[in-house]
């Protein structure tokens, strides 16, 4: 009988022991999923600055374009 209270008390320890685990490897996981939440919205927030980046460089082409056509009508240097 001894025996069976023994092994019981064993029993109950790794139930504990893995209960422990479990929580832990519950917490990393809860960390791993914020962890590419956050990162998903970074990829988000990169993606819109690059289109904005490029909405910009578009319409800088545009302006230097017109400028270049504008400056065009003067001489410089003297030569004809």
């Amino acid at each position: 009988m001894r025996a069976i209270v023994e092994r019981v008390g064993q029993v109950q320890t790794i139930i504990g022991e893995i209960s422990v685990a479990s929580k832990e490897q519950s917490g990393g996981i809860e960390q791993v999923n914020t962890a590419v939440t956050q990162i998903g919205e970074a990829t988000q927030q990169n993606a819109a600055l690059v289109s904005d980046a490029e909405q910009a460089a578009a319409d800088l082409r545009v302006q230097a374009d017109k400028l270049a056509e504008v400056v065009s009508v003067f001489k410089v240097g003297g030569r004809d």
